[in-house]
């Protein structure tokens, strides 16, 4: 099976043309009876040996970091050797076998690498009481680099998400008083960064043909929940009638607006 990406890689190749590329992608589309427009399309496995190498690589970067955590003591040590190692392994299974499923495992323990680290080290030199904001920043830094490097499509997402967890960490800790009233609307701010994004790289990809589209897929999925509980935790502490209606009339505007711009991320959150 050949995805969107592969034949962009032949056409850049030059091995057929783009006419004949849209050509088959037309005669695939007839087949299904099915326009790329309509499908949520984005590649999760490129083969079943996907499966083996996350196995291996998950074997070799848990072996790494128990050793430095449990029998040297040294967690700072486990995150880095488990962030030089996601990307050692991401360097051959990601950027030269392209293999799809290696590379989102690998993404997110490259994450947790440097997200860990940061605040083992911190907690190590006594300036932990900052250690999820200077993670964040980190955090956001690394997956940029990544995403610069390997242009894994789920990047921007997971790299967003996790600055989103580090940020309501610091929230709780610093305002605790206030970090339950502040945290859903925190939430909603950063799904319409991440909704944003989406409709960005849906847009410079109307047909779904290329990279851009798995990119936005991964945002709208991030987004949607981001979007949709805080604004309905919000609206369901009041259970008078015209909140409900204001509910159910919510719920149709998400419906249309997901049919509108063909994007399914929204209605299945609800």
């Amino acid at each position: 099976m050949y995805s969107n990406e592969d034949i962009e890689s032949a056409v850049a190749a030059k091995i057929i043309s783009r006419q004949a590329a849209q050509a088959l992608r037309d005669h695939v589309a007839g087949v299904k009876k099915t326009s790329a427009l309509d499908e949520e399309n984005f590649r999760l496995l490129t083969g079943f040996n996907d499966l083996f190498v996350v196995m291996a690589s998950l074997l070799l970067l848990g072996a790494l970091f128990f050793i430095c955590v449990y029998y040297y003591q040294q967690a700072w040590l486990g995150g880095l050797l488990v962030t030089g190692a996601s990307w050692a392994l991401a360097e051959y299974f990601v950027r030269q076998r392209h293999m799809a499923l290696p590379a989102i495992v690998l993404l997110f323990t490259f994450i947790f690498g440097v997200g860990f680290a940061t605040v083992s080290t911190l907690y190590v030199i006594g300036y932990l009481f900052v250690g999820e904001l200077v993670a964040a920043i980190l955090t956001a830094l690394a997956a940029l680099l990544h995403w610069r490097r390997f242009r894994t499509p789920i990047t921007l997402a997971a790299g967003l998400g996790t600055v989103l967890l580090y940020v309501l960490m610091s929230l709780n800790k610093f305002l605790p008083a206030v970090a339950a009233n502040v945290m859903p609307y925190v939430v909603f701010c950063m799904g319409l960064l991440a909704f944003a994004g989406a409709m960005y790289w849906d847009i410079s990809d109307l047909r779904r043909q290329t990279r851009h589209s798995d990119i936005a897929f991964w945002l709208h999925l991030l987004a949607a929940p981001l979007l949709v509980h805080p604004v309905f935790n919000i609206m369901l502490a009041d259970t008078s009638l015209l909140n409900i209606i204001l509910i159910l009339t919510l719920y149709v505007l998400i419906a249309s607006f997901s049919l509108a711009i063909d994007r399914r991320a929204l209605l299945y959150v609800k």
